[in-house]
């Protein structure tokens, strides 16, 4: 029997399962594994992720980076699993899949410059966070939509988060909670000395975002898109890769968006 078949004709009737490599998720994958007709993931039109954010994330850039990007449905087996959907009735899973709300995100394209002229490209789905590499403070030249809006931050870093990124390393240096669908960037300085009250800024999704290092020889600066470091970079644009787009499935009432709003409200 297909899954087709076994779901009542659900749109998706490839699925792949994929399980990151904790005691829970491997357990959850054997139980998955022999209920029903799984298919290798570059033959799936969508996949079941067992794990966390972070591996949730990990099968989102594998996606990017072999160019064949299908839906994703998660199962929290983390910890926190703002991306996943909760771990529960594991024997209906095709028919949760089926009522499955599907949610596009759009991940950052990074072009960085490093210090010795060299170009790369990394794509980031959560955010992309620029680091002091020393002891000594960055200082940075913040230009947003082809206008400088900040001729020298000093500080420890500044990010750019997307609304999917933004409960993540956005949330801890105190930047703004964004709704999946506001279009909207958050960036967000972390420790900044000057200027003082500076506490970032809410901008467009269309928005292209450029750092300039200032003193790099003295105050090396490294750019992290999600899980990827460029060290010594000199200069970094960020915009939307709309063309990249991905999918995430949700339960009803179980969206991002809800777990979005309802982390407001943690006290």
């Amino acid at each position: 029997m297909t899954n087709k078949e076994q779901s009542g004709g659900q749109a998706y009737s490839r699925l792949a399962l994929l399980a990151s490599d904790t005691e829970r998720a491997l357990e959850a994958e054997a139980e998955l594994r022999g209920q029903y007709d799984w298919v290798p993931l570059d033959e799936a039109d969508a996949v079941v992720v067992l794990g966390g954010d972070g591996f949730m994330l990990q099968t989102l850039h594998h996606m990017l980076d072999t160019h064949r990007v299908i839906p994703a449905y998660g199962l929290n087996l983390g910890t926190v699993g703002f991306l996943m959907n909760r771990h529960r009735n594991a024997n209906n899973i095709l028919a949760r899949i089926a009522k499955a709300r599907p949610i596009a995100i759009a991940p950052l394209r990074m072009q960085a410059i490093t210090q010795d002229g060299n170009n790369h490209t990394f794509n980031a789905i959560n955010e992309v966070s620029l680091l002091r590499e020393t002891r000594q403070t960055a200082k940075i030249e913040v230009t947003v939509g082809g206008k400088v809006r900040i001729r020298e931050l000093v500080c420890d870093g500044v990010l750019v988060a997307t609304p999917a990124g933004s409960t993540a390393y956005n949330l801890s240096a105190n930047g703004p909670i964004l709704p999946l669908d506001s279009q909207l960037l958050a960036l967000t300085p972390i420790s900044a000395f000057r200027p003082r009250r500076w506490r970032g800024a809410v901008l467009p999704d269309r928005s292209r975002v450029t750092f300039r290092v200032l003193d790099s020889a003295k105050r090396p600066v490294s750019a992290v898109a999600d899980q990827k470091e460029l060290r010594d970079v000199a200069e970094v644009s960020l915009e939307i890769a709309r063309e990249l787009e991905l999918t995430l499935l949700f339960d009803p009432g179980h969206s991002l968006d809800e777990r979005i709003v309802a982390e407001q409200f943690v006290v």
